[in-house]
């Protein structure tokens, strides 16, 4: 069995099939219609990077090294000029799916480091058609260079020089080209009879937003919409390919997101969480839960939904088990095989633990959510008008400095209240129940909790992509400024 997993920047509530208003993902939609929607499917972190990294190993960032120590529940991502990345010892999905004879691609953001040694093809991905990091800029090659595309070990031109975005409409071609990738790998894969894991990890819906010629202006909801109509309508052309082929019965294909919708570039260029609190960055619902869809024909019933609480990280041991392997047994592996909820509707009992950085903020059981620490984010950032919950204050809740709660937890339940409005009150019998046994399983789970080796600690300039391989054939080579380490700055 093939599997892809989509993984994008979108928020719950940007899908017609999650109550999105305007309707305007029909492909997507129709995808849950054939498949299994998960209404409690969660990242592992609400950033980029580390989620990515969480997704590919099987394991918690701060098991894999995704995370800093420079600060305090800081949300670290990787930016140009990190040093860090994934480290050899952690042992990604591609790898192991090597094993069973897979071909593996990756097409879009990679972001687990951009420096030679943690290149996607030294770390079991066989093509890479994308880019190390995200496309902020255009920068002046001065100060920072462009964010290089690769076509496997090379470099073959650099964001808003060669790969064209215009910040002024918007418009860029980018998802064609990401798609047009998926249909030739998906061909290539079924005319050699080869089993392949396909990575399709594209990035239009992160800000600055973009979309193709064809559907600027076509949403409803501005720009962000235009590039989810897009991304829409990519994968039912990708979905309906692999039924065209008659591989649709052997692939197993999961659409889900990295993070909430970021609603710091809200309202022009931020998505929906929907009902949930705040966004991409935090620990609330908003920030974690991810809409999610599993589609495999003629095994997965149709019209399925699952209250399962699900993680990215369960995509590592389910798609080992797709391919007959087992997970690795000298390491902790937060993932959960999920085949028996997709094939038999069976409930698996498991928490999820919320994260930020080195600080375990959050535990979610059944249907009780308590958070140990709250923050959105600090005064001084918000004063400069960083706002992850734009008018979506709760007093106690959504708090500007980092408040504990270790000794009394704030306790939702998530499914009278999935907005976390509403503390349960610290009397009550409800209360108590509930505290005790989420406050059990954050206990076991600390007991045991080796955390990895913090990769995002340390910050050079340069490191930054100057030179990436494959620069000097293309003319595009940049001088490096003098190697400056020092530790990262972590606002959030």
């Amino acid at each position: 069995t093939s599997s892809g997993v989509f993984l994008l920047q979108m928020g719950w509530g940007d899908l017609g099939a999650f109550g999105e208003p305007s309707k305007e993902t029909p492909n997507l939609d129709q995808m849950a219609a054939e498949g299994m929607l998960f209404l409690d499917f969660y990242t592992a972190n609400p950033l980029c990077s580390p989620s990515r990294a969480a997704l590919l190993t099987g394991r918690l960032p701060v098991r894999n090294g995704f995370y800093t120590t420079n600060g305090h529940a800081r949300n670290a991502y990787t930016p140009q000029d990190i040093v860090g990345g994934i480290p050899d010892s952690e042992l990604l999905l591609p790898e192991l799916l090597k094993k069973a004879g897979y071909t593996n691609k990756i097409i879009g953001k990679w972001h687990l480091g951009h420096r030679p040694q943690f290149h996607p093809l030294k770390h079991g991905f066989d093509e890479w058609f994308g880019s190390p990091n995200c496309h902020f800029g255009p920068y002046n090659n001065r100060e920072r260079p462009n964010i290089p595309v690769y076509r496997d070990w090379e470099m073959i031109g650099r964001y808003y020089e060669d790969f064209k975005i215009d910040l002024k409409t918007g418009e860029a071609n980018l998802t064609q080209l990401y798609l047009q990738e998926a249909l030739d790998f998906i061909s290539k894969q079924q005319a050699s009879q080869q089993p392949f894991f396909l990575y399709w990890a594209i990035d239009a819906t992160h800000a600055p937003v973009y979309a193709s010629k064809q559907f600027l202006g076509t949403s409803q909801r501005g720009l962000y919409g235009d590039a989810v109509r897009e991304i829409d309508d990519s994968i039912g052309k990708i979905l309906k390919h692999l039924q065209q082929l008659g591989i649709s019965e052997n692939t197993f294909v999961f659409f889900t997101s990295d993070n909430g919708a970021a609603l710091i570039s809200a309202p022009k260029q931020g998505g929906s969480n929907g009902p949930f609190l705040c966004g991409k960055q935090t620990t609330f619902e908003g920030g974690m839960r991810e809409p999610a869809i599993a589609w495999w024909p003629g095994h997965i019933p149709a019209g399925a939904v699952s209250h399962q609480l699900g993680s990215v990280m369960d995509l590592f041991s389910t798609s080992l088990s797709l391919a007959g392997l087992q997970p690795p047994s000298d390491r902790q592996i937060d993932g959960i095989d999920l085949l028996p909820v997709i094939l038999q509707g069976k409930l698996i009992d498991r928490p999820i633990f919320y994260y930020r950085g080195n600080e375990l903020m959050a535990v979610r059981a059944g249907l009780y959510k308590a958070h140990y620490w709250t923050w959105s984010n600090s005064w001084e950032e918000h004063g400069k008008g960083i706002d992850f919950c734009p008018g979506q204050s709760v007093p106690g809740v959504t708090t500007h400095t980092q408040q504990e709660h270790t000794h009394l937890p704030l306790l939702f339940h998530l499914g009278r209240d999935p907005g976390e409005k509403f503390p349960l009150s610290f009397a009550s019998e409800e209360y108590q129940r509930a505290v005790e046994r989420l406050s059990g399983l954050v206990q076991q789970h600390k007991a045991t909790l080796v955390p990895g080796q913090p990769q995002l600690n340390v910050c050079d300039q340069a490191v930054m992509n100057w030179s990436p391989p494959g620069c000097e054939k293309l003319g595009k080579c940049l001088k490096a400024p003098e190697s400056d380490p020092r530790k990262c700055s972590w606002p959030h």
